[in-house]
């Protein structure tokens, strides 16, 4: 099949930025990873996002943007325009035929056949001058699906290359979710639980800074464990997959009260255990977890995880496997558009529950 060069552009639940890397492949088994980059959003239009998550509670239908959501998906929008120029400028040798593009999710209510992400498809297809497939998750929650995770199916091309099977992959974004990747057969995969969200929550609101650098502030804390157990206890745990989360599902009452350090050190632990507990719903415990986004960075997450997986199972970071974990949710929205432009499934029953595999997405011409 022919090789198509996409760009994958993500800007995920943490809020931080916009993830940008290119991806040449046929949608299928052939991957060519290349270059990656990030534009990081200033601290003012990230509380403009986060005040915008409370305005889209309110929206019961995918095309409402009350309030400043038209405003504010016009300026994702035209700040995801100006990042691609930008990238393509530093890269002069990339020419991406296609571009993957995911939005700001500012609403996901699977229970409701409900997901919203700004950004506007036509509006970057017009300025960048390239096609553009946009809005990626709606046809799978048409067909039954939850809408989530989408990454799933990049994380089963990647692991041909990593043959020691099963393994999972875990994206610690603001959400966590993991990808179970079976020798045979279509990948599992669902949210598992909060990744970096409430971390970054708890410092914003009780410390003053965007999130803990290299768990920093959570490295002068101990854990409350009553405090995990309580988070532990939500029934989102005990549910069967397929199953995925909006950012606002967790809360930070349950650590209400806890000074600073202890705070950040026990929901990274919350964030640890969320994710162990994930294996109970996978057909077999994984001989590898491959970590990757930004709460790899986070050592308490990562040394919890290593401390709580069975003895022969190893925790690695990405890296550790010559992939890159900041832009593999971008890489995975070059991939998905490819495969979406050729009619390709994004989706499976055992990844999001729909029906049967579906593509997705929608594409606009410059």
């Amino acid at each position: 099949m022919t090789l198509t060069c996409a760009i994958g552009l993500m800007s995920g639940t943490s809020m931080d930025g916009i993830d940008l890397a290119v991806v040449t492949t046929d949608g299928r088994g052939d991957v060519r990873r290349g270059p990656a980059g990030f534009v990081a959003y200033e601290a003012a239009f990230r509380r403009r996002i986060e005040t915008a998550l409370g305005e889209a509670r309110g929206i019961c239908a995918r095309e409402e943007r009350p309030g400043d959501l038209a405003a504010l998906e016009r300026e994702i929008t035209l700040r995801h325009a100006d990042a691609v120029k930008r990238f393509l400028t530093e890269h002069g040798d990339i020419a991406p035929q296609l571009i993957g593009f995911h939005g700001q999710t500012v609403l996901h209510r699977p229970e409701k056949a409900l997901t919203v992400q700004l950004g506007d498809g036509a509006l970057l297809a017009r300025e960048t001058g390239l096609p553009v497939v946009h809005d990626m998750r709606a046809n799978d929650m048409v067909h039954g699906g939850q809408g989530a995770p989408l990454v799933p199916a990049y994380h089963a091309a990647l692991a041909a290359s990593l043959p020691r099977f099963p393994m999972a992959f875990v994206n610690i974004g603001g959400i966590s979710n993991v990808t179970f990747v079976p020798a045979a057969g279509d990948p599992v995969a669902f949210d598992s639980g909060p990744g970096n969200a409430l971390i970054d929550q708890w410092v914003s609101g009780e410390g003053g800074v965007a999130f803990d650098a290299d768990g920093m502030i959570a490295s002068e804390g101990g854990v409350i464990r009553a405090v995990v157990e309580r988070y532990m206890e939500s029934p989102f745990f005990e549910r069967a997959a397929p199953k995925s989360l909006d950012r606002n599902d967790f809360t930070l009452d349950l650590a209400a009260g806890l000074e600073l350090a202890d705070g950040a050190r026990t929901l990274a632990a919350v964030s640890a255990e969320a994710i162990l507990a994930a294996a109970a719903h996978m057909p077999a415990h994984p001989k590898l977890w491959i970590i990757c986004g930004g709460g790899r960075r986070n050592p308490h997450i990562v040394a919890d995880l290593r401390a709580g997986v069975p003895s022969g199972v190893e925790v690695l970071l990405a890296e550790d496997t010559g992939l890159d974990g900041d832009a593999m949710e971008a890489e995975a929205w070059a991939y998905l558009a490819v495969r979406a432009l050729n009619g390709l499934p994004l989706t499976f029953p055992t990844t999001t529950g729909c029906r049967e595999p579906v593509t997705g997405g929608v594409l606009s011409l410059p």
